[in-house]
């Protein structure tokens, strides 16, 4: 987590339809530690924070129309510090594989993932958003082509 020239760390924020009521009460417990960062939503949470909170937001494509992936792009180009993303365990989405794409490259990216309340609250409150991070020693980029020469219907 490098933060943005501005200070603070560029935090993404996304709320599945029955998670945007948690969203806007964590974010207005949290109103006073958000205002210090930079902020990205996917298009309704966005509008949300935006216009019950007064949060400025940088707001990207509702999540099914891309705004997840636009959000994971970011990610992969090392433009965002934190994903926190409430996310409905219990509801099918029509774009699933675009979460899953999303929580993935986070993770292969090192940035921190809150998908709860508890979780979010926990790495918003916690010291290390306020001090530099330094990345462990970067192995070298995954090589593919060992999947690339496997032949095809071979689990390995």
């Amino acid at each position: 987590m490098n933060g943005h020239p501005g200070g603070g760390r560029r935090i993404a924020l996304i709320a599945h339809d029955n998670m945007k009521r948690d969203m806007r009460e964590w974010a207005a417990y949290n109103r006073h530690r958000l205002v210090e960062h930079q902020l990205f939503a996917t298009a309704t949470t966005g509008r949300i924070l935006q216009q019950e909170l007064g949060l400025d937001v940088v707001c990207f494509r509702s999540g099914p129309y891309g705004g997840d992936q636009q959000i994971g792009a970011r990610i992969a180009e090392g433009e965002i510090d934190l994903l926190v993303f409430f996310w409905d365990p219990l509801q099918p989405h029509p774009h699933d594989p675009d979460v899953k794409a999303l929580l993935r490259v986070a993770v292969v990216c090192n940035v921190p993932v809150a998908c709860n309340r508890a979780t979010a609250d926990f790495v918003i409150s916690s010291p290390l958003m306020g001090r530099p991070h330094v990345a462990p020693i970067a192995a070298p980029a995954p090589d593919a082509t060992e999947h690339l020469d496997r032949p095809a219907g071979r689990v390995a």
